[in-house]
């Protein structure tokens, strides 16, 4: 085996190792009571059945694809599948921007590794990281459209219908459509502001390009009201960012705590990249530019985006550092090589023993016991089972990071006060939810305002105590878990 062969054997084994995790969240659960929904209604959803709350209101489900596949894969694989369903995607989304890095194949390997160490903070069982392979794809096309195969851009418009119809994060398909067609826009217009080139004669050796760039911007913006709720969508991923609460209580929408570790990785890259542009032999183009100033804003301002950023500068990276690594070693003498009868197996061992460590890792991702106890260490799993077996009376007041949980498991007989469909509660049920929460003045307003009888919190939880105060009774407590019910409710 070659190593020009072995390289990206050994990468992706360690990456999709690296994938193979216990993907499972708290959003996780919600998708999953989607996708079942939508299974035996045989219908999308357009109005809410699902919660206290917001029940009967219109709805707008753009990754319900997404959700009919993750649900299919649980009831055919159960949870392990769902680990190796997220990891699959991850692994396509970097086999794309793979094929258009440059470089030394061990150098892209330790670029894409680097890369995937970035994103994989927010790698998880949702339709988001059907989102993630899709913006490989789109990086895909766009780095092969700027080195001249401008033909595949018409693509695009195919990928985004579909995007449209996989998840709400469309959007960083127009946004990736943008960054490209405004860098090309900008390296067309700098012989004119340098004053080599006439206005004429740069619109005429660029306009065929840019009304291409344009043409497909306006396609793929036509494309996205290709799914079940029309034009509107188009609309909602506006609608998902002005929701306050996103910003002010849901940490991945908040800037990044680089504190912790896992998201360090990030400022390592961006970093690197930065010194690779100043010591790079090749030109920095003005779309690269772009792409990692308009990316790295993107994460500082909402860490979710971290996971694009590692994705797509992962390209600009081993090509701008393999022309540093060019000048370093230019005039040093090459080393002799093994013979190749030797280093064919050496190859051979090294994949061998990623494939074994690689195995090893993924055992416990994939392993039942494994699973249910990450899911035990998150979620309410035993104070759900109380009220599976009691049946206390409702409505239910529940957690906002356990309403995914809770409609997984208690639907229909609690619909949720709550869950992670912010688009579709908004400021107003969300700032009630936090008034509630926190035990505000005017708390109990809100528990009467919806006829709560029943709540569902964490012991720490502010509501907690005041329900207590108030002379709820405590039918249940553990370590995650308490259960109030109002007196005379049970």
């Amino acid at each position: 085996m070659s190593f020009r062969r072995a390289v990206p054997i050994i990468t992706f084994t360690a990456l999709f190792a690296m994938a193979v995790r216990i993907s499972i969240d708290t959003d996780t659960w919600w998708h999953l009571r989607a996708g079942e929904w939508m299974v035996e209604n045989q219908t999308i959803p357009a109005r809410d059945p699902f919660s206290l709350t917001r029940v009967g209101e219109p709805w707008i489900d753009p990754g319900w694809v997404s959700e009919l596949a993750l649900y299919g894969t649980f009831r055919a694989f159960g949870l392990a599948g769902l680990n190796v369903f997220t990891a699959a995607l991850v692994t396509l989304g970097f086999a794309f921007v793979w094929r258009v890095m440059d470089g030394r194949q061990i150098l892209r390997a330790f670029v894409l590794l680097l890369a995937a160490a970035v994103a994989g903070v927010y790698w998880s069982a949702r339709p988001q990281i059907v989102s993630f392979a899709l913006a490989g794809l789109s990086l895909f096309i766009l780095e092969r459209a700027r080195s001249g195969n401008l033909k595949l851009l018409w693509f695009l418009p195919l990928v985004m219908a579909f995007w449209a119809n996989a998840h709400g994060g469309f959007a960083i398909g127009l946004i990736l459509v943008g960054i490209y067609a405004l860098g090309e826009f900008i390296d067309g217009l700098l012989p004119l502001v340098l004053r080599k080139e006439t206005p004429g004669k740069v619109w005429s050796r660029h306009r065929a390009a840019w009304l291409r760039w344009l043409g497909v911007f306006a396609l793929c913006v036509v494309a996205i009201s290709l799914n079940p709720y029309g034009p509107s969508l188009v609309a909602y991923p506006f609608k998902t960012t002005s929701i306050r609460a996103l910003q002010n209580y849901i940490q991945e929408w908040q800037s990044p705590d680089f504190h912790q570790l896992q998201v360090q990785p990030f400022l390592w890259m961006l970093g690197l990249t930065v010194l690779a542009f100043i010591v790079s032999t090749r030109r920095v183009h003005p779309t690269e530019f772009v792409l990692f100033a308009a990316l790295a804003y993107m994460s500082f301002v909402a860490g979710r985006n971290i996971a694009l950023f590692g994705l797509a500068l992962a390209a600009v990276l081993s090509r701008h550092t393999d022309s540093a690594v060019d000048l370093m070693l230019e005039g040093s003498k090459p080393r002799d090589e093994l013979p190749e009868r030797y280093t064919r197996w050496i190859n051979l061992t090294l994949v061998l023993v990623v494939a074994l460590g690689a195995l090893i890792k993924v055992y416990s991702p994939l392993s039942a016991g494994q699973i249910q106890e990450a899911v035990d260490r998150r979620e309410p799993t035993r104070a759900v089972a109380y009220i599976q077996r009691y049946k206390p009376a409702g409505p239910l007041f529940n957690e906002y990071n356990w309403g995914g949980y809770i409609l997984w498991s208690l639907y229909p007989d609690y619909p949720t006060f709550v869950d992670g469909r912010t688009d579709l509660f908004n400021d107003e049920i969300l700032e009630e939810y936090v008034m509630a929460w926190r035990a505000d003045p005017g708390w109990e307003d809100v528990l009467g305002k919806w006829g709560i009888q029943l709540a569902l919190l964490d012991p720490s939880a502010p509501l907690a105590r005041a329900l207590a105060e108030a002379g709820w009774a405590r039918l249940y407590q553990d370590d995650r878990a308490v259960i109030f019910a109002r007196q005379g409710a049970r």
